[in-house]
């Protein structure tokens, strides 16, 4: 079948040449800001390539975190295969090292049946982790524990702004409020001498010769489509979601308690007022999301390997397969 595009349906859809026996099959990374309409996308591209679907987004590995992380629904799935969503509780802590292992795993699995594995999300660590040669140091339950007391103590500001004079690449990277990351930078730090950000390889050939392919909008456009849908999940019970999990133990766990949306609807139901101020909750979500998707964005515009693409132009998915065919 020869290369181009036809109208199928109603939708414009790319004719990918066909395979030649041997050929090998290529995984695509579909990455970029939140809300630039990556998960459409990724499972558009996964029917169009035969492929299945791997999540790359730190929160959406929690069970029941469905409605704040806007975690893609069984019927807008489409029939494809989805991995690494619901795999953990809101107790157990997300590990970037963990998460390299299983979804490699699967990667080479899918490799190996011929089928095209399409990684999607805006969580760039866990991205870089499948893509790149990232290893991670050791830990010292004493360094941590320490500095795990200091923020108890002091909250991350003042560990971040130490981290800021240690590894200023680090601490650009990481969220002030993000304990857990500044915490783990500083231990390794302390352990090894060397700046955090040392452990992370320049991008190289991406593993697999994965195909990268980045969704953004301008960024007034994508500063209404946060408002919009931060709007639209505490219409759709994020705050009876949040109860919920809290239920199930969401305030001890150390990454999904401080999950956007989850984080300032759980300091609103632990206010010392007589009525928790949801309206707040969801304008500081807001403003913490929109700050999010400016070092989203900072994080992966500095890989050169990532071809871009406005998600807001309605051939963006003929586009992609056609560079994908390349």
């Amino acid at each position: 079948m020869a290369g181009g595009t036809a109208v199928l349906g109603g939708a414009l859809r790319c004719r990918l040449p066909r395979r030649g026996v041997g050929a090998r099959v290529k995984p695509v990374a579909v990455v970029g800001p939140t809300a630039t309409g990556k998960s459409d996308l990724a499972v558009t591209l996964a029917l169009e390539l035969g492929g299945e679907v791997i999540n790359a987004d730190a929160m959406q590995l929690y069970r029941g975190m469905d409605i704040g992380t806007a975690k893609i629904t069984v019927p807008e799935r489409r029939g494809v295969p989805h991995h690494l969503l619901d795999v953990l509780d809101v107790t157990e802590t997300a590990s970037v090292a963990a998460y390299q292992r299983d979804a490699r795993a699967i990667v080479e699995r899918l490799l190996a049946k011929g089928k095209v594995p399409v990684l999607v999300g805006g969580s760039g660590l866990y991205v870089q982790a499948v893509l790149d040669d990232l290893r991670f140091p050791g830990t010292d339950p004493r360094v941590r524990a320490r500095l795990e007391a200091e923020a108890a103590q002091a909250g991350p500001g003042p560990l971040h702004e130490r981290l800021c004079l240690l590894d200023p690449v680090a601490a650009a990277a990481i969220l002030p409020s993000n304990t857990r990351r500044i915490v783990r930078a500083l231990e390794v730090i302390e352990i090894t001498g060397r700046p955090f950000s040392a452990t992370m390889p320049k991008p190289g050939p991406a593993r697999y010769d994965t195909v990268l392919v980045g969704i953004d909008r301008p960024a007034e456009a994508l500063d209404e489509r946060v408002d919009l849908r931060v709007d639209r999940m505490f219409e759709a019970g994020l705050v009876d979601e949040v109860r919920a999990l809290a239920a199930r133990g969401l305030r001890e766990g150390k990454t999904a308690s401080r999950a956007l949306g989850y984080q300032q609807v759980l300091a609103a139901l632990d206010s010392e007022s007589d009525s928790a101020d949801f309206a707040a909750a969801a304008a500081a979500t807001k403003q913490a999301t929109r700050r999010f998707v400016r070092r989203q964005r900072s994080w992966f515009r500095r890989d050169g390997r990532i071809h871009w693409f406005r998600g807001d132009d309605q051939d963006v998915a003929a586009r992609v397969l056609s560079v994908v065919a390349q």
